[in-house]
């Protein structure tokens, strides 16, 4: 049995191997992927454009524009002049936010009365828009801050100067601690979830379209007819892919690490277990969609068809417990969120088997049962 097996082996390294281009295809563009995804798929906001209107021309309006103007996430581009000008920008794209100084902003400063600021958002991407809700938000809330603690500092120097005597005020202090991704880097929290895509669809298509090509060059019947038996030929189809795709995974995750600095806090042993079961899995999709397409095109929409909702229900991009909850339920039947949830808290956590476990049964069990069912299902079609 293992003298079949390590023929099969022999023959499936050979075949994908043997042209230089292949040896380059395989392992480079999972490399050129993550680095296309890793720069492209990035939801900080910074230096976004914005317009600005002063109807006051005093020097609040001014300290409050000195505030956007510091802050990392703003910069001024135009002051138009009318409501016109301003919609204008906003029409065409060149600024994604309107700040408007109403007349008379000082003199309600000035008074403690309730001074407006208009902010304009282009929505168009409900995601920026919200991050730059906040982040003016934010700045405004900064700037009222300084108003009115410069107001209580006056009125109490004026206390204390008619009393004679100093007057002490108990001040509250908020400091805000973020863990695991302290810079609020999206980078950091997509490149690992590329590096789970990106293994997944490699595996997926490459044990898919090898078996089938098998059956397109006839050459799956003379191996029928030799003594080897279904199960050592799925093995020695599988396995090498199984190699390449581990061997993607420390290129990927090298990848990372040079080129976007993401921190990687765990353990690699973990790391490379846990793909083990998760290529375990994909190897096992791959040989039941080779089951049901008989072309290698096939194959490959038959793997697109099983990976995009696969993608979409991973929370990858779009957070699980913001979907229906019927949809949250569907996402336990997909290994692709176990090895994506391993994957961030080993890179970004630091976790390890303790708190991983369950996620990493998971996957043993998809791999058990996928990789079994197709088996099965491959020694049925060949009957």
């Amino acid at each position: 049995m293992w003298d079949r097996i390590r023929e099969m082996l022999r023959k499936e390294w050979r075949q994908a191997l043997r042209e230089p281009r292949m040896r380059v295809l395989v392992f480079l563009p999972p490399v050129i992927q993550l680095t296309i995804f890793g720069y492209a798929v990035n939801l900080d906001v910074e230096r976004a454009p914005i317009a600005w209107m002063d109807g006051d021309r005093t020097p609040a309006s001014r300290a409050l524009r000195a505030a956007f103007e510091g802050s990392p996430h703003f910069r001024v581009v135009a002051t138009p002049a009318r409501e016109e000008e301003g919609r204008e920008l906003l029409d065409r794209g060149r600024v994604l936010m309107l700040v408007r100084v109403l007349p008379g902003f000082a003199e309600q400063v000035q008074r403690g009365e309730t001074a407006a600021v208009q902010i304009l958002i282009e929505g168009t991407n409900s995601n920026t828009a919200s991050i730059l809700t906040t982040y003016a938000t934010r700045v405004v809330l900064r700037y009222a801050d300084e108003v009115m603690a410069e107001r209580e500092h006056r009125a109490l120097r004026a206390l204390a100067v008619e009393r004679g005597a100093p007057i002490a005020v108990p001040e509250l202090e908020v400091r805000t601690r973020v863990w695991f991704n302290p810079d609020l880097r999206s980078r950091n929290y997509f490149v690992p979830g590329v590096l789970v895509n990106i293994i997944a669809i490699v595996t997926l298509i490459l044990t898919a379209m090898a078996i089938v090509r098998e059956r397109e060059l006839g050459t799956m019947e003379q191996l029928l007819v030799t003594p080897i038996r279904p199960v050592e030929f799925v093995l020695g189809k599988t396995v090498p892919f199984a190699l390449i795709g581990l061997v993607d995974v420390v290129l990927v995750t090298s990848a990372a690490l040079l080129i976007f600095r993401v921190p990687f806090r765990g353990s690699a042993i973990v790391l490379l277990l846990s793909a083990i079961l998760f290529v375990m899995t994909t190897l096992g999709v791959g040989v039941f969609l080779s089951t049901i397409s008989r072309t290698q095109q096939q194959a490959m929409l038959a793997s697109f068809f099983f990976f995009m909702p696969a993608f979409t229900l991973s929370g990858f991009a779009f957070p699980i417990r913001n979907m229906p909850v019927p949809v949250q339920y569907l996402t336990y039947a997909n290994p692709v969120r176990y090895f994506l949830e391993i994957v961030r808290g080993v890179f970004l956590k630091g976790t390890g088997i303790a708190v991983l476990w369950p996620q990493m049964m998971a996957l043993l069990l998809f791999g058990l049962i996928v990789f079994g069912a197709s088996i099965w299902r491959f020694r049925r079609r060949l009957e």
